[in-house]
This record gives structure tokens, C-alpha cells and sequence, in this order.
């Protein structure tokens, strides 16, 4: 062939690859540990504001709930929702605990951040972290007018009859006699096992007369997980559920 028809013969070129970085087996492992820890403490930060899981140590709430029983507790957006017959944990210490009668506000380390991760691994394990928090039922909400008893021996709310049969068998609805109207922000609760509950009506001589304060709600119990023999939803009871509001314009109903 011609030099003038000749093709130019193509060029391969040179392409340098450079050396692969080498990461240590301890190096690697380390992150793997960071990014996993990193993962857990969100995990638990969510679940910790979500759903929390309380252990059931006493009697007073049988028969819906046992001692040993564990319940989830939904804590979002409760305070808004919140119905009669509904299972609710609160906090206590302004209310039912020893220094209710003297008006000191007290905090705890439990709402900080590493606190809410701390409570929420303890809830894991089902571990009693406050000895304050408590669970009963809500029988009389923000301008309910509560009444024990009527003729009959049942309790009213909003002068509406209220035929309890979630009661611990042999129980009458109250031996304690009251009349009580809830003032707003505040819930009147009592425990399903009445003869063995100290609730609302063991603090009718107390500063807010037995009446928990919305904001020491801590959530709706929701479910019963453990054991598995009892697992169950928790609803609420027909004869609470649609009595209506005392007070027109409450928020609640």
C-alpha cells in the first residue's frame, strides 16, 4: 500500500491506576460501631417521643390490667384526643405523690435528651424508671360533672347513668360518696379495681381536689403486649364512649 493511503496505526493509552487505599480491619469495624450506635440512640430518641412501654406492678386497674402485664402507651397528640374511658399514664408527682399537698414543682433528668434515650432503653426492659408514673381510667373530663351516686349506686357524668361492667367483680362503683364538676385543663381518674385504687377520690382533700392536670399526661395506653396469654387492645368501654359535654364549646367530648 501506498505511504499516502496508509492508516495511522492507533495509539493504546496509558492509563495509571492509583494504588487502593487500604483501611484496617479495626478502622472499619470502629465506624461499623459508630454508625450503629448512632442508629440505636435515634431509634430510641423516636420511640421514646412516640411509644413508650410501662409494666403493670399493682392490682388496681384489674381486671383490665394485671400486675406483670406490660401495656404501649401512645404519647402523641393525646392531650387533644383524650376520651372518657380512656387508659391513661400520668405523672403524678403533683397530684397522687406524697409532696402533692405542697405545691413544689419537681423536674427530673428524665426530659433531657439523654434522659429520653435512657427512659426509653429502660422501657425496653420494661424497667421501672419513675416511681411517680401511674395508669387509670378517665372517668370525668375538662367540665364533666361527676357524681357518686345516684339511687341506683352508679356513678354519673353530665347526669348520664354510667353502668361500669369493666369493674373488678364484687366491686360497687365507689364506696366514697362525691360531687365534683372538673374544672378545665384537669381529668377526673379512677382504677377499674375501685376497692383497691388509690385515685382521684383519695385526693378529694388535696390542693386540685384530686384532679390530674392534662399536661402530666403522659400518654394513652394503647395495647397489653406481654404476656402473651393476655395480650389484647385496649378500647374504650361502650358505656363511657358518646356522653355528652356538660359545658357547651368544651373541647372535649
Amino acid at each position: 500500500m501506498s505511504p499516502r493511503y496508509q492508516m495511522a496505526s492507533p495509539q493504546t493509552p496509558t492509563i495509571t491506576v492509583p494504588p487502593a487505599r487500604v483501611i484496617s480491619p479495626q478502622r472499619s469495624r470502629r465506624r461499623g460501631l459508630i454508625v450503629a450506635g448512632v442508629g440505636v440512640v435515634l431509634l430510641l430518641m423516636v420511640r421514646g417521643l412516640l411509644v413508650q412501654a410501662f409494666y403493670i406492678p399493682s392490682g388496681s386497674m384489674e381486671p383490665t390490667l394485671a400486675p406483670g402485664d406490660r401495656i404501649l402507651v401512645n404519647k402523641v397528640g393525646v392531650v387533644s384526643s383524650l376520651k372518657r374511658g380512656d387508659l391513661v399514664v400520668f405523672d403524678g408527682t403533683r397530684t397522687f405523690g406524697p409532696s402533692a399537698g405542697a405545691g413544689s414543682e419537681q423536674t427530673s433528668g428524665m426530659g433531657t435528651v439523654m434522659g429520653t434515650v435512657m427512659g426509653a432503653m429502660a422501657s425496653m426492659l420494661s424497667i421501672q424508671t419513675e416511681q411517680s408514673d401511674y395508669v387509670k381510667r378517665v372517668v370525668g373530663l375538662p367540665g364533666d360533672h361527676v357524681v357518686c351516686c345516684d339511687a341506683k349506686g352508679l356513678i354519673t357524668v353530665n347526669d348520664v347513668a354510667v353502668h361500669e361492667q369493666y369493674l373488678y367483680p364484687g366491686d360497687l362503683p365507689s364506696d366514697l360518696t362525691f360531687d365534683v364538676t372538673v374544672p378545665s385543663e384537669r381529668v377526673w381518674l379512677m382504677g377499674d379495681h375501685r376497692s383497691d385504687s388509690s385515685d382521684s377520690r383519695a385526693h378529694l382533700g388535696d390542693p386540685g381536689g384530686g384532679m390530674v392536670r392534662l399536661n402530666d399526661v403522659i400518654g394513652r395506653a394503647a395495647v397489653v403486649f406481654w404476656p402473651p396469654s393476655r395480650a389484647s387492645i385496649l378500647r374504650v368501654p361502650a358505656s363511657l364512649d358518646g356522653i355528652p359535654a356538660k359545658v357547651t364549646g368544651a373541647s372535649h367530648t
